[in-house]
């Protein structure tokens, strides 16, 4: 069987999908997270290789319940794969994690195996447009990134990037920056309230997240977000699910709130921290846009190009909207926009469909 695997690695799951020769989708499977800046090479090579055994299980007809053993015994089922790793931000990350995938599908280092920054798969629709080459990936869910790239005859070339630190450096326009500002809104409207002498106004935003914490007034939150990370050794089954969270997680955890009551309940606080992030992102992203020149030959104009979103915040149609529109306000409109919600199952048909091309 030759069939075409392409796994999206990200730091809230891993979600993997096989095609066959045709592009159909034959297996699919989600598993825990996989940014390989987080995780050591072990863990993530457990998680993606878990992810994989399981959408092998679907790719026969009844799905087998046995666990599918991977490195495969034998010829390896896999004609190409495609890995897009959250986390993965250098050729140097690239050769340290090669030799395990490769190992893991039996497939040699080489044109079959292609290992790279997850942005990658969102730019893949760009060569659904004949009039464009030009496309920016943007990743807005637990972090945040955005990558340009051209599409050239050999494959995509990134030109720049902006971003996707992690949570303690900068991942504008991810969950954990809108979860940050939420709680320094509400902590500037209470310091605010203190000159002024009266109470800061209701929010609904605030009512919730102090609900989350087990909190009853604001100031106490400096606490919640600043305890340590639980040990597992003291924690006792009256501590709240919010304080066995690492640190990153109870702020990145938050985001779910700030959207419900600012596009449920039109909440003015969680409409102001959307309004800010947005607004930070799509001042990352237009440093990758304009007009190129000797100062900048990699920029990208957005009305020539595509952007294609990817994430869970993102794929949130009015905090989208709030993104372009603020780079629009900048002078930047792009031609196309698109947005992938299952990079994975765009990635394995890219490349099924790139090796049916060859054969062409």
């Amino acid at each position: 069987m030759s069939l075409f695997l392409c796994v999206d690695c990200g730091g809230s799951k891993t979600s993997a999908t096989i095609c066959g020769a045709s592009g159909n989708i034959l297996g699919r499977a989600l598993g825990g997270p996989s940014n390989f800046a987080y995780l050591s090479l072990q863990d993530f090579e457990s998680a993606v290789s878990l992810t994989i055994s399981n959408a092998l299980k679907t790719v026969t007809s009844p799905p087998s319940v046995d666990p599918v053993s991977l490195p495969p015994t034998g010829d390896t089922p896999f004609a190409a794969a495609w890995f897009g790793v959250s986390g993965i931000d250098s050729a140097e990350a690239i050769a340290e994690v090669t030799p395990t995938l490769s190992t893991l599908l039996g497939i040699p280092a080489g044109p079959r195996l292609t290992i790279a920054n997850d942005t990658h798969l969102l730019a893949a629709p760009v060569r659904m447009h004949a009039d464009i080459n030009h496309a920016v990936a943007v990743i807005g869910g637990t972090g945040g990134i955005a990558v340009s790239f051209r599409d050239e005859q050999d494959g995509l070339r990134e030109l720049g990037r902006v971003g996707g630190w992690g949570w303690i450096l900068g991942d504008e326009g991810g969950g954990f920056h809108v979860g940050r500002e939420a709680v320094r809104q509400m902590l500037a409207e209470t310091d605010l309230a203190s000159v002024r002498g009266a109470p800061p106004p209701e929010s609904i935003l605030t009512t919730r997240i102090l609900e989350r914490f087990g909190l009853k007034n604001v100031p106490e939150i400096l606490v919640a977000v600043h305890v340590p990370d639980a040990s597992p050794s003291v924690t006792t089954p009256q501590t709240l699910p919010q304080y066995t969270m690492v640190r990153e997680k109870r702020l990145s955890s938050l985001a779910p709130l700030v959207f419900q009551s600012a596009f449920e309940d039109a909440d003015p606080l969680a409409l102001r921290v959307l309004q800010s992030t947005s607004d930070v992102f799509a001042s990352q992203i237009s440093i990758l846009l304009g007009e190129s020149d000797e100062s900048g030959p990699n920029r990208v104009k957005a009305e020539t190009a595509m952007i294609s979103f990817g994430g869970s915040l993102v794929g949130v149609e009015a905090y989208r909207k709030m993104i372009l529109d603020a780079l629009a306000a900048k002078g930047h409109v792009f031609r196309y926009v698109e947005f992938v919600d299952d990079a994975a199952a765009t990635g394995a048909k890219g490349l099924a469909a790139s090796y049916a091309a060859k054969k062409d």
